[in-house]
């Protein structure tokens, strides 16, 4: 930080931060309204929690909001969230909007909130304390809010990703793996292949892409090169399509009506790292098919099989342990575990006879 000068300013002068890592995700622009933003953080961040203990207990003034001045305005570049939720309980009409019962305080607390602490330093300055505390430490951004900050801070004020991860704590390589994330994010954009604005959902997860570039299957179909080397484009030129397909995969595409088959990365994701690992379930993918219909097409012939029999054999103990209290003597029952006790009859059979080793016919036998 470059400056230990706390000062009390009016909450009616503070704004919200629209670069916020917090805020990314959801495309607002620099003209968005206060009231937008607030709506978004009461939405999604949960401010109420806030509300309840500012209300209660008043605002920790031993931990200042940090405000950078730009543009005229006191913008809170750290503690959104808190600013958040004293605006809601000083704007009766903030509040009523977003249907929050405000606990009665008393006027001398709602006095108090009316200013808060504020402590002024710049983006550049206070940039290793924010990637401490969000980046790797215990109030941490989304996956994407991450990326930003660390392209923000190693593009605009000219850090090195070795000396953010050196500042910042980091010991795993995360920051190294979130920009990489980013510029994989960035090629398939500038090759046209794909626009993060086109896809799906709101929300947008970039977890899905920066996990799955860590995924052996994942990272071979589209080739691209490990976090550490330098290189700002980390795909080579020939798996071009193969990006946008990856992208579509993991977002869809809003523009061509096309939902994305990564639903949830788990268990999603690596069911699409199998998918792309084999060719014939790439192109089922392709042709249309469901996600569940490609990784099936993936998977042996022998795991499938294997697994089936067991599943089959848990079933079957399953039904035989409810019998007494489930079976109500259904006539079309029976009927369905006589096909079930022939089905498994013959798979016995059929399996015994391919587990034999077949007998050579002598020439005798021939003749």
């Amino acid at each position: 930080m470059t400056t230990n000068n706390v000062v009390n300013l009016p909450v009616a002068d503070l704004v919200f931060d629209h670069k916020n890592p917090r805020l990314v995700e959801f495309d607002f622009g620099p003209d968005t309204s206060d009231e937008e933003l607030l709506k978004c953080l009461w939405q999604t961040m949960d401010v109420r929690e806030l509300v309840m203990s500012i209300s209660a207990s008043g605002f920790f003034r031993h931990e200042p909001l940090i405000v950078a001045e730009e543009d005229g305005r006191n913008v809170v570049i750290e503690g959104n969230r808190r600013l958040a939720a004293v605006k809601v309980i000083l704007n009766e009409r903030w509040a009523k909007s977003l249907g929050v019962d405000i606990p009665d305080i008393s006027p001398d607390v709602r006095r108090d909130l009316e200013t808060l602490p504020v402590l002024r330093d710049t983006r550049r300055g206070a940039w290793r304390y924010l990637g401490f505390k969000h980046v790797n430490g215990p109030a941490k951004w989304s996956g994407y809010g991450k990326s930003q900050y660390i392209a923000e801070v190693h593009r605009t004020f000219g850090v090195s990703l070795s000396d953010i991860a050196r500042q910042i704590g980091d010991t795993h390589r995360t920051v190294q793996r979130l920009f990489r994330g980013l510029m994989v994010l960035e090629t398939a954009e500038d090759w046209g292949v794909f626009d993060r604005e086109d896809r799906w959902r709101k929300h947008f997860s970039f977890s899905h892409l920066y996990t799955g570039l860590g995924y052996t299957g994942i990272a071979e179909f589209i080739g691209v090169r490990s976090e550490t080397e330098k290189d700002s484009r980390p795909i080579p030129s020939k798996k071009r399509e193969a990006l946008g397909e990856l992208c579509t995969w993991l977002y869809g595409s809003k523009k061509h009506d096309v939902p994305p088959v990564v639903q949830s990365q788990n268990p999603h994701l690596r069911q699409l790292e199998a998918v792309v690992s084999n060719k014939e379930a790439v192109a089922a993918l392709r042709a249309g098919k469901s996600l569940a219909y490609a990784y099936e097409t993936s998977r042996p012939s022998t795991t499938v099989f294997e697994e089936s029999v067991f599943r089959a054999k848990s079933e079957l103990q399953k039904a035989h342990g409810m019998l007494s209290v489930g079976y109500d003597g259904s006539e079309e029952l029976l009927g369905v575990a006589g096909t079930v006790a022939d089905l498994a009859f013959d798979l016995y059979e059929d399996m015994s006879r391919k587990r034999a080793p077949r007998r050579r016919r002598t020439t005798s036998e021939e003749e």
